[in-house]
């Protein structure tokens, strides 16, 4: 053997003893379009679900004159041609069109408001239990009156760029949260269906079955109009979760199903069920964990479908309700205003809904290529 080939060795007997998990660290990387899906997911949650009072310059429920205002544009040039190194906007002035009979606001070249970072605002608790009163942008607030409105305001008067950040907290996180449900309730009775057969099997399989007859958004409906309209927003809020994660287990059911019945035969679990162990560490200890790759991969690809489901809900006002703030509520919201008046800018929480959509399903394409033990490498 020569020296030239010696590192070569050690290189691939390196790359032969990693783990799978390590060679599928090592796969995805590569992905590039996988890799930035999961970038924008990781901020998302982030600003949205962890700091969204940060990032939203105003508080949720702050209420201005300035109802349904058209978005103000942010700026380094001025009416003159003078360019600021610091961006601004201008100052919104209510006008009466004469014509359609309604309020409108125009920008008045007049009054400049300069955007700066970090800056004093209204008061919250950052994590929950951290006092704090600054937002990552905002107008100098010793100037009476200034504001900042980049995506405009709603009908009463509230930011709509904060109410998205906002709502983003709840439709992220009940689609999180409901996906976890969903799994372990899907890989349980998957595991115990597969397992056992029998007539356990044939009873979850054929409750499986009803369930997916039924189509998605009646089912839906009819679970959420079930739902008292006494109920606290927060009940309706993990109730809601629930029905969610009650619906779409048995797809997941299914597909672990069929994974434990070519895996029970194995030669480790025979030689578990001859060592004595239990039905319940055979299930949980030796079959399950070699289903969580395609448990990740289908669970990654889901979870839009929870929140579209949220968001359909929402909308239809089937789902969440005010004071709660959610994507769906926002675009319900929006579907009132823009029936009655051309307000287009209130259908900005779409975007963010495509963007999060998409990205769930770049990642979640990225990771079924890299837990594939048969894709090339």
């Amino acid at each position: 053997m020569t020296a030239a080939t010696l590192p070569a060795k050690k290189s691939q007997a390196r790359q032969v003893s990693q783990s799978y998990w390590s060679l599928v660290w090592w796969k995805f990387k590569k992905n590039r379009i996988a890799v930035i899906g999961g970038i924008i997911l990781i901020l998302m949650y982030f600003c949205m679900a962890v700091i969204p009072e940060f990032i939203a310059p105003y508080d949720l429920e702050r209420k201005s004159s300035f109802t349904e205002a058209r978005p103000q544009t942010i700026r380094f040039i001025d009416a003159q041609g003078n360019f600021s190194l610091r961006p601004f906007v201008y100052g919104l002035e209510r006008k009466i069109d004469e014509q359609l009979r309604r309020r409108t606001y125009v920008e008045n070249p007049q009054v400049k408001y300069y955007i700066y970072f970090f800056v004093k605002g209204d008061p919250y608790k950052l994590l929950g239990f951290i006092p704090w009163d600054r937002h990552l942008f905002g107008v100098d607030p010793s100037i009476k009156d200034a504001h900042i409105y980049i995506m405009g305001t709603d009908s009463n008067g509230r930011d709509f760029f904060s109410r998205i950040i906002y709502g983003g907290r709840l439709s992220l996180l009940i689609g999180l949260i409901g996906q976890f449900l969903t799994i372990i309730l899907g890989s349980v009775l998957g595991a115990i269906s597969g397992y056992y057969g029998g007539a356990i099997d044939m009873f979850v399989q054929r409750f499986t079955e009803f369930l997916n007859a039924f189509p998605d958004i009646p089912l839906f409906m009819a679970l959420a109009a079930a739902i008292p309209k006494y109920w606290s927003p927060i009940t309706v809020y993990f109730m809601l979760t629930l029905i969610l994660a009650f619906v779409r287990w048995g797809g997941l059911a299914r597909q672990v199903r069929g994974l434990i019945l070519s895996l029970r035969e194995r030669e480790y679990v025979l030689a578990a069920k001859s060592a004595g162990a239990s039905d319940s560490r055979i299930m949980f200890r030796h079959l399950l964990p070699g289903t969580m790759s395609h448990v990740i991969v289908i669970a990654t690809l889901s979870i839009p479908g929870m929140i579209l489901s949220e968001t359909a809900l929402s909308w239809l006002g089937l789902g969440l309700r005010p004071p709660l703030t959610s994507w769906g509520v926002l675009l319900q919201e929006a579907g009132t205003v823009y029936a009655i008046r051309f307000a287009a800018w209130q259908l900005w929480t779409i975007p963010f809904i495509l963007a999060t959509i998409m990205a769930y399903n770049m990642l979640g394409d990225g990771l079924r290529d890299a837990m594939d033990p048969y894709s090339a490498r």
